[in-house]
């Protein structure tokens, strides 16, 4: 039996009582944990007294460098063209990915996107692509380069290999009730994107009702500190702070989604989801080298619109293929005419979920047509019977407990009443 560098009860009560551990601690910590030495009840504990005490910027780099080193990376040294990605830290409604990754990769550049499954009210991208009819998300690394050299963008589930130890602290902070603790989230999120092995990284860091973090400042202290993280790392990083208050666009779901997505390729689409994804597609292309980028022109060319079938072909999808339809649907009126406002994310993203789009485990299905149509926004104007969404399901039992979710959720006021929007998209920009 080898004789171990540190004991874990020493590092949990260091934590505990406010103190720092050394880097030499934060990564045997790590590599002891993902060795199966440290078990889940001890890191669960160290993981609390994180939360509860939190972490210096040092230990936060320590941490996520560990969490690095204890898989594989990836690199695109040898492809020949930039590499650049993107990472939203999740909301309701936000498909940003499906329009964003063709439209950057259209430009010449490789946009390697590995993405992950939905959990609770936030929606995964990978739920989304599946509805396509023979979309693959696993692949293969030798698919995944080749992919990037071939079509430019891959949207794809991140091997096991890729920071293993961030994958064990994930599945225990989703039990222990310590996933909004910043040091933690901040080490998850780089962690994997440093060992991704791209050269730069734009950040869409959310906060309002939406969010994982619903205060601005909270939110503007999780990007100041990837974006410190990035450039710690060697990867030019940018964040945007952006509103999640009400829901982006008007679909919320996987099915629904992905045709909102297609609007926006084909030049359509709702006005906050083109901002957005044109603003972090600049922002992407500048790091790439393309500050000059006219992306307005490739949307409006359709040269989006051919990266994505390109891409969707290279995975085995169909993208001529109709996407699923929910066999039960409802639709909710205006009891009164006025104006919207009130219209919070959060009550939306628990109704689609608890009709079926999201999941409470991730080996949980998800229904790929349930999810929630918005008919209006936060500041319109409506007349009494007016649609303001309808709900999707294939189970009609999941209607009740949907409604009771968005039960007084939407408000109607009078013409002058104050609307409860959030501000602007896009609060602020974050450099290092």
């Amino acid at each position: 039996m080898s004789i171990e560098a540190f004991d874990v009860v020493d590092l949990i009560r260091v934590k505990r009582d406010g103190g720092e551990l050394s880097t030499e601690q934060i990564r045997w910590l790590v590599d002891a944990y993902t060795r199966g030495v440290v078990a889940d009840e001890q890191m669960a504990a160290w993981a609390m007294a994180v939360f509860l005490r939190g972490m210096a910027p040092r230990e936060i780099r320590d941490l996520t460098f560990a969490m690095v080193d204890s898989g594989e990376r990836m690199s695109f040294a040898d492809l020949g063209k930039p590499t650049t990605d993107k990472h939203s830290t999740g909301g309701v409604g936000d498909k940003i990915t499906l329009p964003l990754t063709p439209l950057v990769a259209s430009f010449g550049v490789a946009v390697p996107q590995l993405s992950g499954r939905g959990l609770g009210h936030t929606g995964g991208t990978l739920d989304k692509l599946e509805s396509i009819p023979g979309w693959r998300a696993k692949l293969s690394n030798e698919e995944f380069l080749a992919q990037l050299r071939d079509v430019g963008g891959v949207i794809a589930a991140a091997g096991a290999g890729l920071a293993p130890a961030d994958g064990k602290l994930y599945a225990l902070r989703d039990t222990t009730a310590t996933v909004d603790s910043i040091p933690l989230i901040a080490s998850s999120i780089m962690s994997k994107k440093i060992a991704e092995g791209t050269a730069s990284l734009v950040l869409d860091v959310k906060f309002g009702s939406g969010a994982f973090l619903p205060e601005q400042e909270r939110g503007r202290e999780l990007a100041e500190t990837m974006v410190r993280l990035g450039a710690d790392a060697g990867v030019e990083t940018v964040a945007l702070l952006t509103n999640m208050h009400t829901p982006l666009g008007y679909a919320i779901g996987n099915a629904n989604e992905v045709r909102e997505s297609l609007e926006v390729l084909a030049g359509g689409g709702p006005s906050d989801v083109v901002e957005l994804t044109l603003a972090l597609a600049r922002e992407m292309l500048a790091l790439a080298g393309l500050p000059d980028a006219d992306v307005e022109g490739h949307l409006a060319a359709g040269k989006a619109m051919d990266s994505w079938r390109a891409m969707v072909l290279a995975q085995g999808g169909d993208p001529d293929a109709a996407l699923p339809s929910a066999r039960e649907s409802e639709t909710v009126r205006a009891e009164r005419s006025g104006v919207v406002t009130e219209l919070p994310a959060l009550p939306f993203g628990i109704g689609a979920w608890r009709l079926g789009a999201g999941r409470s485990r991730k080996e949980d299905p998800v229904l790929h047509a349930a999810g929630i149509d918005l008919h209006v926004r936060a500041g319109d104007e409506v007349a009494a019977g007016q649609p303001l969404y309808t709900l999707h399901t294939d189970d009609p039992e999941r209607f009740e407990r949907a409604r009771a979710a968005l039960e007084g959720a939407l408000v109607i006021g009078d013409a002058g009443d104050p609307v409860a929007d959030g501000g602007p998209l896009i609060a602020a920009r974050i450099a290092g």
